[in-house]
């Protein structure tokens, strides 16, 4: 059985880079980077003033007289000697002669002629924005396996650039399995319950680098299942919820190998959803992920979404994991990596309840998983512990 830091670094090398396509920048916000943006322009071009006030050589005291005006989108290009100021508006070119600008409410001017009241003196640089202070041109902008944030977009559209080579969306194709399933509002027999989970995985998965599509319930037969994986096989991703154990209904490993595919590895050292399967059907990756809801969740947390990411060519695909007080005791733990539903409480993490696979109701009340290392002690409310978010 794999620890899950192993099966998280097997499932990701299973990762096979999707293609590059360059998405407008409206559109290629949460993408990932598939090349470096590099600035094509200096940005600021030419000095720019910082303040509104008056633009004068740090050596030059004054008074001076007031020969222009200098202002954003509209500056003055000539010169200014000694004696002399353009009245400049923030974000206004400072012009040549000029390496300083003294606050408006340090001067006053009257009959053109601009004189030092403050107490602040004439000092190079002094509220101004030098030439490249923010990006020469040929830095990197956006690095490649970045996913591309709202201020990324805006630093690629000031760098000269409309669009971005982003990675195409990734395909992930969902089969549900199980006998005991209904369609999300059908009537329940007495052995039946809806089937959440593929509803659930899409709306988890469902990000602007994702195509997803749920291809629904198959019953709990192993050439159904073969037969829906080899329809999938166009997929990057094909992630089956249900049937990863060994009893008589668990049935996706042999349908996966009589469909083609192999093996790559199964179960984990966690808790929920130690029956993980990974493997390969052609060019694809399947995912079988435990039937449970919790499970399925949790498993799509740590191992659907870090091979979405990779196959999408992020830099990090694995969920970033951050560190807080507990707050709440846990009992000792077991040999299993264990993931704990909690919610966040004045930056506490509050354990949830019930923490049972099966237990939705706790889940959707959480928006974090307690990370707990196989045998761990007990924990005491107070100190630190790991956490990964799943909001």
């Amino acid at each position: 059985m794999l620890s899950l830091e192993e099966a998280q670094a097997r499932i990701v090398a299973l990762a096979r880079p999707v293609e590059a396509e360059a998405v407008p920048l409206a559109q290629a916000m949460g993408r990932i980077c598939a090349k470096a943006v590099l600035a094509q322009r200096t940005q600021p071009a030419t000095p720019l003033s910082a303040m509104d006030g008056y633009a004068v050589s740090s050596h030059d005291p004054g008074p001076w007289r007031v020969i222009g005006e200098s202002a954003a989108g509209k500056g003055w290009h000539h010169p200014i000697a000694a004696g002399q100021t353009v009245r400049i508006f923030t974000g206004a070119p400072v012009p040549v002669g000029a390496d300083c600008v003294i606050m408006q409410e340090d001067v006053s001017a009257s009959d053109g002629i601009a004189t030092l009241t403050g107490d602040v003196s004439p000092a190079p640089g002094r509220h101004v924005r030098p030439a490249g202070s923010d990006f020469a041109a040929g830095d990197i902008l956006v690095t490649k396996g970045a996913r591309i944030t709202p201020a990324m977009i805006g630093l690629a559209a000031m760098g000269g650039h409309n669009k971005i080579a982003c990675a195409r969306p990734v395909k992930v194709a969902i089969l549900s399995t199980g006998n005991e399933l209904v369609e999300p509002g059908k009537p329940c027999g007495p052995d039946q319950i809806p089937g959440s989970n593929g509803v659930m995985l899409a709306a988890l998965l469902g990000r602007p680098d994702v195509a997803v599509e749920d291809l629904g319930i198959l019953p709990d037969d192993a050439g159904a299942i073969a037969a829906a994986l080899d329809r999938a096989r166009s997929a990057d991703v094909i992630l089956t919820i249900g049937g990863a154990s060994v009893g008589d209904h668990d049935l996706v490993q042999p349908a996966l190998i009589a469909a083609g595919g192999q093996i790559d590895f199964w179960k984990v050292a966690m808790r929920p959803g130690k029956p993980l399967i990974a493997g390969r059907l052609g060019d694809a990756v399947v995912l079988g992920l435990p039937g449970n809801p919790v499970s399925a969740f949790v498993t799509a947390i740590l191992f659907a979404r870090p091979l979405i990411a990779a196959c999408a060519g992020a830099s990090d695909p694995l969920p970033a994991r951050s560190r807080v007080p507990l707050a709440s005791p846990l009992p000792a733990n077991g040999p299993r990596t264990d993931h704990v539903r909690a919610r966040l409480v004045s930056g506490k993490a509050d354990p949830v309840g019930l923490n049972d696979s099966a237990a939705l109701l706790a889940l959707a009340r959480a928006d974090v998983l307690i990370v707990r290392p196989p045998d761990a002690p007990e924990a005491p409310e107070g100190p630190e512990v790991d956490i990964v978010t799943i909001a």
